[in-house]
């Protein structure tokens, strides 16, 4: 048993942090293995990793400042955003058992740098680990809590409420500066252009961002916090609380 230990202190060493939070909660040999295996890929906004119906061959970890939102397709012309997917995540065959087809529609909101991962690597992890499939079943958890407290949000909250938890959680995955247009916005917010022009025009007015040529920037973030509705704090709890990070303890847990 004792010779187990110094191999086990040498996975749980600390590396220089990947971008990615689920990267960086991974044993080494896995993280290692990720990247020697997978793409790392620069992407623009706009740009779709997966459409629905379409089969999943890979996971997506996105790298700071990247964001990817999943949109629902409500018609020909519609569709409206159900969660983001910045560094906190992965896009793809984390919550499935890989291989099946997508059921939303995957598209870079903020560009940036992500890490592509063959399925079959993943579902190897998967198989072979506890520590990585505790991982990925507990960002599944989180995932849906974020997914159900957007459908209260939307249902229940006004747009300046739910505009103002849209950029807090934008920033938290890609910084104070988002490049960003209000009909981007509007659309993933599923309101009229107008709508989301007022309530950025208030905001800006305030002092709680500055918004020109296409870039939000955040400049009073306890104030914006104060603005947004309760489910921001909500979400980011059940988080911390289900996931942590690298020395939360369900990991050591899942070794012994």
């Amino acid at each position: 048993m004792a010779d187990d230990a110094p191999a086990r202190d040498r996975d749980r060493a600390v590396d220089a942090p990947t971008g990615n939070a689920l990267l960086d909660m991974m044993p080494r040999r896995w993280r290692t293995l990720f990247h020697e295996r997978g793409e790392t890929v620069d992407l623009s906004s706009g740009a779709l990793l997966f459409v629905s119906g379409r089969d999943i061959d890979r996971s997506y970890f996105p790298l700071q400042p990247m964001m990817v939102s999943l949109l629902v397709e409500v018609d020909d012309r519609r569709r409206v955003e159900v969660a983001t997917i910045g560094r906190e995540g992965a896009i793809g065959g984390i919550v499935s058992c890989g291989d099946l087809p997508a059921y939303t529609r995957a598209e870079v909101q903020v560009a940036g740098r992500l890490l592509a991962v063959p399925m079959t690597t993943v579902e190897e992890a998967k198989r072979d680990d506890l520590v990585v499939r505790d991982l990925f079943c507990r960002y599944a958890d989180a995932l849906l809590a974020q997914i159900m407290q957007s459908v209260a949000c939307n249902t229940f909250h006004p747009i300046e409420a739910r505009a103002a938890r849209w950029l807090l959680t934008a920033q938290d995955r890609a910084g104070d500066q988002l490049a960003l247009t209000q009909g981007a916005l509007a659309a993933l917010l599923g309101v009229q252009r107008t709508s989301v022009n007022a309530v950025a025009r208030q905001l800006q007015d305030e002092g709680l961002i500055h918004y020109r040529r296409g870039i939000v920037t955040v400049t009073d973030r306890a104030e914006l916090e104060h603005r947004a509705c309760e489910c921001y704090a909500a979400v980011r709890r059940h988080f911390d609380r289900v996931l942590g990070d690298e020395q939360a303890s369900w990991i050591e847990a899942c070794r012994d």
